[in-house]
């Protein structure tokens, strides 16, 4: 028996959730795949999967099993690499969770640039504006904005992710500017769904202000608000990395810049250091590179 082939095998059924899925994630029949498993389970002496006609899942065996099995195909990985050819450039696919708006407006021309430096990687952007499950959604990497990280998880700042308040010069021919933070209670304010909907947190003066504000027009990412916002819809709160160039280009006009919406860090972050992809590493140092601690979009903001 291959038990290398057959931890694989094992390895992928349980990450896919079938072992048709997996026979075909790895090029082999459905009776190949079955045969595999039961090798592996005579092998090890001990059943590791229960069987329906629904699902899989482990058995108390299959529990332990697996992280070794995962350690053992790492090594095996790793072996392969120090004996193989003096070839240490990045290759192969990395799977990346980053939110629409970052995505849009950063991320893939960066990718682009990190593709044409190594042509051996091919990156797979899952643009959610959700927070993943790196292992569950076989996820390498995620761009995350947020001051309270999973503690599980592994993660290196990147940069600071800070918000301005900002309006269409259409809406402000027809409203006049805020002067003050509290006057945003008066005004129609687009809200993300999921941040902010309806307070938003500032330090004005020195000092922690949060306003009670609402709008006709919430949604679930900022690429949208951004759009309404251009149209006229209202005052929006938005990722300077996203309204800067706009703001920059006279098409937005920042409100309230003396009151400092509540500062968010932005963090690349990933499951497990044990045993770290090649292709993992260069792209975390490429990230670091490409967004510094201080980001250039907010340069003349």
């Amino acid at each position: 028996m291959d038990r290398l082939q057959a931890m694989r095998v094992f390895v992928t059924v349980v990450d896919l959730g079938s072992q048709s899925a997996a026979a075909d994630h790895l090029d082999l029949s459905r009776p190949v795949v079955s045969r595999y498993l039961a090798e592996l389970e005579d092998w090890v002496g001990a059943r590791l999967m229960h069987r329906t006609t629904r699902k899989l899942s482990l058995t108390a065996a299959g529990g332990e099993i697996l992280p070794r099995c995962r350690q053992m195909l790492e090594l095996s990985h790793d072996m392969q690499a120090a004996v193989g050819e003096p070839d240490d450039a990045p290759r192969g696919l990395l799977r990346i969770s980053v939110s629409t708006s970052f995505g849009q407006s950063q991320l893939a021309d960066a990718m682009a640039d990190y593709v044409k430096r190594y042509p051996g990687v091919s990156i797979d952007l899952q643009m959610l504006d959700r927070t993943v499950n790196l292992v569950d959604e076989r996820i390498d990497l995620a761009i995350r904005t947020s001051n309270d990280l999973d503690p599980n998880l592994i993660a290196r700042r990147l940069t600071v992710c800070r918000s301005v308040i900002c309006a269409s010069p259409a809406y402000l021919r027809e409203h006049p500017a805020p002067q003050r933070v509290e006057e945003l209670s008066r005004h129609n304010c687009l809200t993300h769904s999921y941040f902010g909907k309806s307070l938003w947190h500032f330090e004005q003066d020195g000092e922690q202000v949060s306003v009670p504000v609402q709008g006709n027009i919430s949604a679930n990412e900022a690429s949208t608000l951004l759009r309404a916002t251009m149209a006229g819809a209202g005052i929006a709160m938005l990722p300077s990395y996203q309204a800067g160039e706009h703001i920059k280009r006279a098409e937005l006009v920042r409100l309230l810049p003396h009151a400092e919406p509540r500062k968010m860090n932005m963090y690349a972050v990933y499951a497990s250091r044990k045993h770290m992809p090649a292709t993992l590493r260069s792209m975390l140092d490429f990230l670091v590179l490409r967004f510094p601690q201080e980001p250039l979009w907010d340069v003349g903001l």
